[in-house]
C-alpha cells in the first residue's frame, strides 16, 4: 500500500508537502487484546524525516485502528534508535532470550515468536548438528518471525568461545580453534583478532548475529574454578588486552558482542549443595582494581552487551542474593559507576539456586528493576512462558513502568541495529561462504594450536621423545575418563549410536575411554611403535597400572582439571612416585615422565615435583594432534602459560655464556687430574667409571696424523676447571671428533657443556675438508660415543645432544669388554676345526717395513682414528703387533687387528688397560676388508689368535676394545639394539662379542659401552 504524505500534519501546523523532507515507513493493523494490551500485525508506521541546520529529526505516525482511520499522533524521538513502539506485548518480547530443544523449529518456539513475539533465540549445541542444518533452522526462525510481522529480525545468540566450548560443530566448514587461554598463550592480540573475526564470519554466514562473548573473567583465584581455560589468564591487563582484540574481532565480522560473566566468575567460592549460590567475597574495592578492569577496557571498546551472573556477593558494602537481581550490581555498579549503556542480560533464570530460592516469575520482574534488558530462560516451555506472564503482571500492577520497558526495548533495538537487517537475515551466506572461507581458517587454526601449546617445564630435557626412546621401547599413555565436548564428533556419533559398540552396557563410559582414543593411536602412528593406552578413575592405581608402568620405557599422563578433580593429582604424583622409584642392578634411576594438561593448565603450574609438564588447553581432536608433533619433535612449542603465573614459574634454562679458553697443559694438567677425579667419585660405587684410570695425559695424542685442539672453562681465582672439552680432526678420514665434554657435578645446568660444545664445533668447522663429525672415539677410548653403562644416564645425555644439534637417532652401540682369567682359557673346538677349513693364513707381524700393506688395507673402513691405530702399532713394535689373515690362493690381506701391551707407548689413551691389577694387553680395532664371505669365521680367528698371543705373553686378560654389537646392556638387562640399521656393516657386529660364551673356563666382563653417534651436521653444514 502507498500513502501519500500530503494532508497530514505536524505538531507545529506545517503542511508536511511543504516540508523539505521524505515519508517512509511500513503498516500495521492493531487490535486490543483481551488483557488491554494493543496486539496485532504491523500495517504501517510512518516516520519523517526533516533536515535543517540542526541535524536530522524524526516524528513517528503511529496508527492503533487501521489504515481506514486516519487520527494520528507524531512524537519526536532520537534519530540513534528505532522506533520505540507503542505495543507493550512487542515490546517485552525483546526482552526475553530463550531457546528450546531439538533440531528443528518446535511448536513451543514458534508460539513463542508468534504469539509473545520473542525478540532473541538462543541455540545450544542441542539444537546443531551442522553448518547446513543451523543455517536451515535459522532462516526457518527467521522466517516465522517475519511472517509474524516482526519490524525487526529475531538476535540469535550463540556460544563459541572455541576450545571446549562450541555450540556449533562442523568437521568440514567450522573450524577449531584454541581456547581463550589457549588463544593468550599465543602472546598475540593479533592472533587473537584474527580468531575472533575468522569465528564471526563463520557464525555470520550461518545465519547468527550475537556471540555469548568475551568471556572478561580474570582468574584471581586459579584453584577450584570451573571457568578454567575459558578465561584469558590472571592478569587483568592481559585480560583486557586480549579481550579488546576479541571484540574488534568479533564486530568487524558483524556481530553483536557479549561480555561476560559480570561482575566476575574468577573468584568464586563453592559451599557443596546445588541449590547453594556460588559467592563472590572480594569488596568492591578489591574487584575494582582487578575483576572490574577488563570489563571497564570492553566499554570503552565498545561491548554491546553484558551478561551479568547469577552468583552471590558478600562483603563489605555489598550483600547481595543474586548478582543480576540486583539493582545495586546493575545499575549501580555497572551502569552509573562503570558508564555501561548498552544491553544487559541476565543470568539463566532456570537455575537451579535462583529458581527455588526466588522463583521465576519473582525473579524476572527483579531482574527488569535491577536494570537487566534481556531476561535468559534457556530451555523449559512453562518456565519462559511464566516469565512472561509475570513481566506482563509487573507492568500491569506498576512494578514494572512503560518508561523503563522502552529503555530496555532502545537498547536491544540498537544492538539489533548493529548486527541485523531483514535482508541479512532472510539471505544467510550460507554453505557457499563457508566454502570460501575454509583454506584461510585452516591455515589459520594450526598456526593457532601450533604457537599454544606450552612446555611449562622441562627439566631433563625429555622432549622430544623421539630423541629418548628407541623404535621397540614401548610409551604408556594414561588418561582419565571426561565426558565428550557437546560439540565433537565423539559427541554426534553417540548422539548418532555410531561410537559405542553394540551391547555395551556403559555408554559413558565408553565414550569417556573414546575421548582420547585418537590421541593413542596418533602417537603410535608418529613414533611407528607400540603404544600402551588405558585410562585411570578415582579408584587410583590398581594393579594393572603398575604392571603396564613397570613394562614400559617412558609414561605420559594426561589431566583434565585436576586441581577440581582431586584424584587426578592423587593418581599423577603416585605415577610419578614410581618413575622416580627404578631400581635396576641396585642402582636408582628416573623413568621418563611426561604430564600433559588438556584443560586447565594450572594442574601442576606451580608443582615443580612434575619435571616435564605441557599444557594444551583443551581436549578437541585437532589440539591432540598438535599436542603429539609437539611430544615428538615434529612441532616447537611457543605457548608461553598466560598470567602472574607465568611470570614466576614459567622454567627458564640457564643460558649463561661462559669463556671458554684453550687448554694449556703446562697451566690446567693438575686442575684437569682434580675435575677427572671428582667426576669419577660421583659416580655409583659399584659400576665402573669410564674415567677410571685416566689423567690429563690421556686425552693428549701428539700424533702427526691428527689435530688435536682442547678447551676449558675455568675459574680464574682458583684455578679449578668447571668444564673441559676435547676435540679431534682425524686426516685420514677427514672426520672431526668431540672425544669427550666433562663438567664439573656441581655446576652442571649451568650451560658449561653448552659452551664448550658450541666452541669445539666452531673449531672443527675450520678444518679443512672435514666431513664428518662423530660424538666419541677409539683414540684416546675414554668415551667410546655417548656412555650407556646406566639406562637412565644414557638417555639423559642422549636429550642433551640431540637438543644441541645432535641426530641420536643415527647411532650405533660400541663397548669394550675384559675377558679375566686367561690362565684358564682353551680355544673353542668347533671356531678351531672351522678355521683349519678355511683358506686363510694367519701370522703376527711387527714392525713399519708391513705399513704398505696393512694400511691400504685399513683404508677400506672409514671408522675415524684405525688409521692412526694401526700406524702407531706398527710404529711400536717393542709393544705392540698386528694379526694379520691374507687369503691362502694370492696373499691379498683380508683382516686385521692390533695386539697392544700395556707399556705402549700409547697405552695412556686405552685407560681400560689400567682397570685391574692384572696384566692386561689390548685387542683392538679389527678390519675385516668387503666382499668377505666367512666374515665371522675370519674375525673369530682373528680374536683367538690375538688371545693365544696375548696369553703367551703371560697376560692375565685381555681387553676387547671399541667393538660395534648389539649389546651393551642398556641399563634394563637387556641386550640394547641399534637404532641405526644403515650404519656401514664393515663393523664387527655380535661376533666378538657372542665369542666369550663359548670360552671354556675364561669369564667375561663388559667394562664399557657407548652409543656413538652422528650430527645432523655434514660437509660444515649443521
Amino acid at each position: 500500500m502507498e500513502l501519500e504524505s500530503k494532508g497530514i500534519c505536524r505538531p507545529d501546523g506545517q503542511d508536511s508537502h511543504e516540508l523539505d523532507g521524505y515519508w517512509c515507513g511500513l503498516v500495521r493493523e492493531d487490535v486490543i487484546g483481551p488483557s488491554g494490551f494493543t496486539t496485532g500485525r504491523i500495517l504501517y508506521c510512518l516516520r519523517y524525516f526533516d533536515h535543517d541546520d540542526s541535524g536530522a529529526s524524526a516524528w513517528i505516525l503511529n496508527h492503533s485502528s487501521g489504515a481506514a482511520n486516519m487520527s494520528s499522533s507524531l512524537t519526536p524521538v532520537s534519530m540513534e534508535s528505532p522506533v520505540v513502539w507503542d505495543d507493550m506485548d512487542r515490546a517485552m518480547g525483546q526482552m526475553f532470550i530463550m531457546g528450546f530443544d531439538g533440531t528443528e523449529v518446535t511448536p513451543q518456539i514458534q508460539s513463542l515468536i508468534e504469539k509473545h513475539y520473542l525478540g532473541t533465540v538462543l541455540l545450544t549445541a542441542k539444537n546443531l548438528k551442522s553448518a547446513e542444518q543451523t543455517t536451515k533452522l535459522v532462516l526457518d526462525l527467521q522466517t516465522i518471525a517475519h511472517g509474524a510481522g516482526h519490524p525487526v529480525p529475531l538476535a540469535i545468540c550463540l556460544d563459541q568461545e572455541n576450545g571446549g566450548v562450541n555450540s556449533l560443530f562442523d568437521e568440514t566448514y567450522i573450524r577449531q580453534f584454541p581456547s581463550a587461554m589457549g588463544v593468550a598463550a599465543t602472546g598475540s592480540t593479533d592472533m587473537a583478532y584474527e580468531i575472533a573475526k575468522a569465528t564471526g564470519e563463520e557464525l555470520s554466514a550461518v545465519g547468527i548475529n550475537w556471540i555469548m562473548g568475551p568471556c572478561l573473567d580474570v582468574l584471581t583465584n586459579v584453584k577450584n574454578q570451573p571457568l578454567g581455560v575459558r578465561s584469558m589468564g590472571d592478569d587483568p591487563e592481559e585480560v583486557s588486552r586480549f579481550g579488546a582484540a576479541f571484540l574488534k574481532g568479533y564486530k568487524d565480522a558483524g556481530l553483536a558482542t557479549c561480555g561476560k560473566h559480570f561482575p566476575s566468575y574468577g573468584n568464586l567460592e563453592f559451599l557443596g549443595s546445588s541449590l547453594d549460590v556460588p559467592i563472590i567475597t572480594d569488596s568492591l574495592e578489591q574487584l575494582s582494581l582487578s575483576a572490574l578492569v577488563p570489563f571497564r577496557n570492553a566499554i570503552s571498546h565498545g561491548v554491546d552487551g553484558m551478561f551479568v551472573g547469577g552468583c552471590a556477593m558478600s562483603s563489605a558494602g555489598v550483600n547481595v542474593m543474586h548478582a543480576c537481581l540486583s539493582e545495586q550490581v546493575v545499575d549501580v555498579l555497572l551502569r552509573d559507576d562503570l558508564g555501561f549503556d548498552g544491553v544487559v542480560m541476565s543470568e539463566c533464570l532456570e537455575m537451579e539456586a535462583l529458581s527455588q530460592n526466588i522463583g521465576v516469575g519473582g525473579g524476572t520482574v527483579m531482574a527488569f528493576n535491577a536494570g537487566c534488558d534481556v531476561v535468559l530462560l534457556c530451555r523449559l516451555f512453562s518456565v519462559q512462558q511464566e516469565a512472561i506472564k509475570y513481566l506482563k503482571l509487573g507492568y500491569a500492577d506498576g512494578a514494572i513502568s512503560a518508561e523503563r520497558i522502552r529503555q530496555s526495548l532502545k537498547r536491544v533495538l540498537d544492538l539489533k541495529a548493529t548486527c541485523t537487517s531483514w535482508e541479512k537475515a532472510l539471505n544467510p551466506a550460507g554453505i557457499p561462504s563457508l566454502s570460501t572461507l575454509q583454506p584461510s581458517h585452516k591455515i589459520l587454526s594450526a598456526e593457532a594450536y601450533n604457537a599454544s601449546i606450552t612446555v611449562v617445564r622441562d627439566k631433563d630435557r625429555l622432549l622430544p621423545l623421539s630423541n629418548l626412546l628407541d623404535p621397540d621401547e614401548e610409551v604408556l599413555l594414561l588418561t582419565p575418563l571426561v565426558k565428550p565436548l557437546p560439540a565433537s564428533a565423539l559427541s554426534q556419533g553417540l548422539a548418532a549410536g555410531s561410537v559405542v559398540p553394540s551391547g555395551a552396557s556403559t555408554p559413558s563410559l565408553m565414550s569417556g575411554e573414546n575421548v582420547f582414543r585418537e590421541l593413542g593411536r596418533s602417537i603410535a602412528r608418529k613414533r611407528q611403535g607400540r603404544v600402551l593406552h588405558t585410562s585411570y578413575t578415582a579408584h587410583g592405581v590398581r594393579p594393572f597400572h603398575e604392571n603396564l608402568a613397570n613394562r614400559a620405557s617412558a609414561i605420559i599422563v594426561v589431566t583434565a582439571d585436576a586441581n577440581r578433580n582431586l584424584y587426578q593429582n592423587g593418581f599423577t604424583k603416585h605415577i610419578a612416585m614410581m618413575c622416580k622409584s627404578q631400581l635396576t642392578g641396585g642402582e636408582r634411576w628416573e623413568k621418563p615422565m611426561v604430564v600433559v594438561s588438556v584443560s586447565s593448565p594450572y594442574d601442576f603450574a606451580l608443582d615443580t615435583s612434575i619435571g616435564t609438564y605441557v599444557c594444551v588447553y583443551d581436549f578437541t581432536e585437532t589440539a591432540q594432534k598438535t599436542l603429539v608433533e609437539v611430544l615428538f619433535g615434529d612441532l616447537s612449542p611457543t605457548g608461553n602459560l598466560p598470567g602472574s603465573v607465568s611470570q614466576s614459574q614459567r622454567y627458564h634454562r640457564a643460558k649463561q655464556h661462559w669463556v671458554v679458553e684453550n687448554f694449556d697443559d703446562e697451566r690446567d694438567a693438575k686442575a684437569l687430574d682434580d675435575l677427572l677425579q671428582t667426576i669419577e667419585q660421583e659416580g655409583p660405587v659399584n659400576k665402573r667409571s669410564e674415567l677410571f684410570g685416566c689423567s690429563s695425559k690421556t686425552f693428549l695424542l701428539h700424533n702427526p696424523g691428527v689435530e688435536e685442539e682442547h678447551y676449558v672453562v675455568r675459574n680464574s681465582s682458583t684455578r679449578s676447571l668447571l668444564g673441559f672439552c676435547c676435540t679431534y680432526f682425524f686426516k685420514s678420514t677427514a672426520t672431526g671428533v668431540v672425544g669427550a665434554i666433562l663438567v664439573d657435578p656441581d655446576r652442571r645446568k649451568l650451560s658449561i657443556g653448552r659452551s664448550l660444545h658450541t666452541r669445539a664445533i666452531r673449531n672443527l668447522l675450520q678444518r679443512d675438508g672435514v666431513k664428518m663429525f662423530q660424538l666419541g672415539s677409539r683414540l684416546p677410548g675414554v668415551y667410546l660415543g655417548i656412555p650407556t653403562n646406566n639406562g637412565a644416564e644414557r638417555k639423559r645425555l642422549r636429550r642433551w645432544f640431540s637438543g644441541i644439534g645432535w641426530g641420536t637417532a643415527l647411532s650405533r652401540p660400541v663397548c669394550s669388554m675384559i675377558l679375566k682369567d686367561l690362565s684358564r682359557w682353551t680355544a673353542p673346538e668347533k671356531i678351531s676345526r672351522s678355521l683349519q677349513h678355511a683358506e686363510v693364513e694367519f701370522e703376527l707381524i711387527h714392525g713399519i717395513e708391513y705399513a704398505e700393506s696393512i694400511l691400504e688395507h685399513i683404508k677400506s673402513s672409514t671408522r675415524h682414528g684405525l688409521m692412526e691405530v694401526y700406524q702407531l702399532a706398527l710404529a711400536d713394535d717393542a709393544s705392540c703387533g698386528v694379526i694379520r689373515a691374507t687369503r691362502a690362493a694370492d696373499g691379498a690381506v683380508m683382516g686385521s687387528v692390533v695386539l697392544c701391551s700395556p707399556d705402549a707407548t700409547w697405552a695412556d689413551a686405552l685407560p681400560a688397560l689400567k682397570d685391574t691389577n692384572d696384566v692386561t694387553w689390548a685387542i683392538s680395532s679389527p678390519v675385516i676388508s668387503p666382499g668377505v664371505g666367512e666374515y665371522s669365521t675370519l674375525l673369530q680367528g682373528l680374536i683367538l689368535l690375538g688371545i693365544r698371543q696375548v696369553r703367551e705373553q703371560q697376560a692375565d686378560a685381555v681387553l676387547l676394545d671399541c667393538q660395534t654389537s648389539p649389546w651393551p646392556p642398556d641399563g634394563s638387562g637387556h641386550p640394547a639394539r641399534s637404532s641405526s640399521p644403515s650404519v656401514n656393516p664393515q663393523n664387527p657386529i655380535a661376533v666378538c662379542l657372542a665369542l666369550p660364551r663359548t670360552l671354556t673356563g675364561a669369564s667375561a666382563a663388559l667394562i664399557g659401552s657407548s652409543s656413538s653417534s652422528y650430527p645432523d651436521l655434514m660437509c660444515g653444514q649443521r
